[in-house]
């Protein structure tokens, strides 16, 4: 089956030289959520806006659906909806007659039935006749939301949508996000709040200084990069970690009130029943014992911090 977008080699290079994508390959399956995760100037809102035709690429090409962005933008940008970080409305404009001159924009029939239901799901419909400017920054984002999927687009784009909104928006943003992938909406997003990343996506992309690093399945990136650690408290804090303890890569925190030992979860021996021998023999006991696992914001970090 044909990704429903696909690049190959897409770049940006601004006058100044300043590269904001490196050559970049990727494909995006229909039906998918992908989550793009990256600092801030990571590249993220320069690879969406190139691909929803804010800004044009200095090289290589992307396909939509097998419309090329360039030469067929017009049916390439009809299957888009974007959600920008930065709130765009008219604000003496109703929430109702925003979101209906947005479907027609994209040359879609009036559709008050689904307009209807789109602004229910995201508790607008007691607000449709007020005007943008009466309405509270999270009621205004709601109605960026609205306006990208008035047209009933196959793709959505969200840069940072739930960065800096309250948790009933972040709410009905993530039941939103589900419904329409249910329709087979592909979904593509950057976010900061790596968790709901974790949670939502089925594919993870981490890009920095403009190169995208890796494209993995959430689950896997977890499966391959994943580790566990157990932390152990200690009723006599340690100065050091004892030579005997060699065996182990372990580290002293909390003024040494702690003991942690990093491990990989996947591993049929992982060394934890040997430690705990080890430490009983050495006549070191402990108070409490607690074991956690990386989220994707470690592997991140991590991925990010082998680059630099």
């Amino acid at each position: 089956m044909m990704p429903i977008i696909s690049l190959k080699g897409l770049a940006k290079t601004y006058r100044t030289g300043h590269v904001a994508l490196q050559p970049t390959d990727l494909d995006i399956e229909k039906g998918e959520i992908f989550a793009l995760l990256g600092p801030n100037g990571a590249g993220k809102t320069t690879l969406i806006s190139i691909v929803c035709g804010t800004v044009t690429a200095s090289g290589g090409e992307a396909l939509v659906d097998g419309h090329d962005i360039r030469r067929d933008y017009r049916a390439a940008r009809s299957m888009i909806g974007l959600v920008p970080q930065e709130i765009s409305l008219d604000i003496f404009m109703t929430v109702w007659n925003s979101v209906r001159l947005s479907r027609g924009l994209f040359g879609r029939s009036a559709d008050p039935a689904y307009l209807e239901q789109l602004l229910r799901d995201l508790s607008l419909w007691d607000k449709r006749d007020a005007k943008v400017i009466e309405l509270s920054g999270g009621m205004k984002r709601r109605v960026m939301i609205a306006k990208a999927l008035s047209h009933e687009p196959d793709i959505l784009f969200l840069d940072e949508p739930t960065a800096g909104v309250d948790v009933s928006l972040r709410r009905d943003m993530w039941a939103l996000v589900r419904k329409m992938r249910a329709k087979g909406v592909t979904i593509i997003l950057t976010t900061h709040y790596i968790e709901e990343a974790e949670e939502m996506a089925d594919r993870v992309g981490v890009i920095d200084k403009g190169r995208l690093l890796l494209v993995e399945r959430t689950e896997d990136l977890m499966h391959k990069l994943g580790k566990r650690q157990l932390t152990l408290s200690l009723p006599d804090p340690l100065e050091t970690v004892p030579p005997a303890l060699a065996d182990w890569p372990l580290e002293l925190a909390d003024g040494g009130n702690k003991l942690v030992y990093s491990f990989d979860s996947h591993a049929e021996d992982n060394g934890m029943p040997a430690l705990l021998k080890r430490l009983d023999e050495l006549g070191i006991g402990f108070s409490d014992l607690d074991t956690s696992r990386s989220s994707l914001e470690d592997i991140f970090v991590g991925l990010v911090e082998q680059q630099a």
